[in-house]
């Protein structure tokens, strides 16, 4: 018995120095993967420095901004998790739309959406009449992207940006947007300011910083463009984005409809493909009126409907014999905010509860 319990001893010692050794390993090789992700990010930051320069970027604010900044390998975590973030992977079976709509058309984000839309009416009233595009729709966006500006994110812009430039899958985008972060350093907005979301989005309605740079617009009438603070220039430069994106007055986004059992989808799909987000459209049918939809034997269940004349793609985001949905041209501009069906339908579904 001695002699087992021995063994057994000596096993588990050999054992327990293995999994040391093995992990004295593993620490040695994380260590060594950090200093070389140092040193070819502090290489990378270098040599997009003439690159900054030429756009206009002070040398005194590049050299302060990157001083010292460390790659963030959480923020690329979070990329290759998102949907489509590998793009290696194959393609899966796209879940049920009702879950997602259950957490984000739910009654406390309508209940708080109508609170704030009554509260802001009066600058809501003036920024649709400017851009045509409704109140209710830019009170959505709002909900969905920050909770109604209660979170917008504390990620420091230039760090972030910086390490997904630096990681390379989107590499001239993310150091685009890298660069246009520190021109709004020189424009006078804190660093403190420039936080978001992990990818680089900012301020109540989560612009990217060319994104604020070309669309943000001063809603109150101090002189200033602050989506950060100021909610009638976050709603304003949302109107703005979506004007510029194609939005026309009048034409409600979509409809609920009831989809017969015999409709022949084969004969439906579309007849092009979308070089922007395929996944996302090739989910959609051909373009038919209103008229047409209905002579197939589809049936609105929803309100406010598209004029008969309308042309309008379906989407059936839970398969047949599921609610479905007819949906106008301004839809697809909601698509140019974020492109997701969910997201665009669960907009324009909380635009429609928090206006009732």
């Amino acid at each position: 018995m001695r002699a087992s319990f021995r063994a057994l001893a000596a096993t588990a010692c050999i054992l327990a120095a293995s999994v040391l050794g093995s992990m004295e390993a593993g620490a040695q090789q994380a260590d060594a993967a950090s200093s070389a992700d140092d040193a070819g990010f502090r290489a990378f930051l270098a040599s997009i420095r003439p690159r900054a320069l030429a756009a206009g970027v002070r040398p005194s604010t590049f050299d302060s901004a990157v001083a010292g900044l460390t790659f963030n390998p959480r923020v690329i975590q979070l990329d290759r998790a998102q949907p489509g973030g590998n793009p290696n992977a194959p393609a899966s079976a796209i879940p049920s739309f009702a879950p997602y709509k259950a957490r984000h058309v739910d009654a406390d984000r309508i209940n708080r959406g109508r609170k704030r839309y009554q509260d802001l009416r009066p600058r809501l009233a003036r920024i649709e009449r400017e851009t045509g595009v409704p109140e209710s729709i830019m009170m959505a966006i709002y909900g969905h992207e920050t909770g109604y500006g209660t979170y917008t994110g504390d990620f420091d812009l230039i760090r972030s940006l910086a390490s997904l430039a630096y990681d390379g899958r989107r590499r001239e985008l993310f150091t685009a947007e890298l660069i246009a972060t520190l021109q709004l350093l020189d424009r006078g907005i804190p660093r403190s300011r420039l936080k978001g979301s992990w990818a680089g989005a900012t301020g109540y309605p989560q612009f990217l910083p060319s994104m604020y740079q070309r669309l943000g617009v001063d809603g109150d009438g101090d002189g200033r463009v602050d989506i950060w603070t100021s909610e009638a220039d976050a709603l304003a430069s949302i109107g703005n984005y979506l004007v510029k994106a194609g939005w026309r007055p009048n034409v409600p986004w979509g409809v609920a409809v009831r989809v017969p059992p015999s409709l022949d989808r084969t004969a439906l799909r579309p007849l092009t493909k979308s070089p922007r987000c395929p996944r996302v459209f090739d989910r959609h049918s051909r373009w038919l009126t209103m008229r047409e939809w209905r002579a197939l034997g589809v049936t609105v269940v929803g309100s406010p409907a598209p004029a008969e004349g309308e042309l309008v793609t379906l989407l059936e985001p839970d398969g047949p014999n599921a609610t479905a949905y007819l949906l106008s041209g301004n839809y697809r501009v909601i698509l140019d905010y974020n492109c997701s069906n969910f997201y665009a339908l669960s907009v324009g579904l909380l635009a429609d509860e928090v206006a009732r």
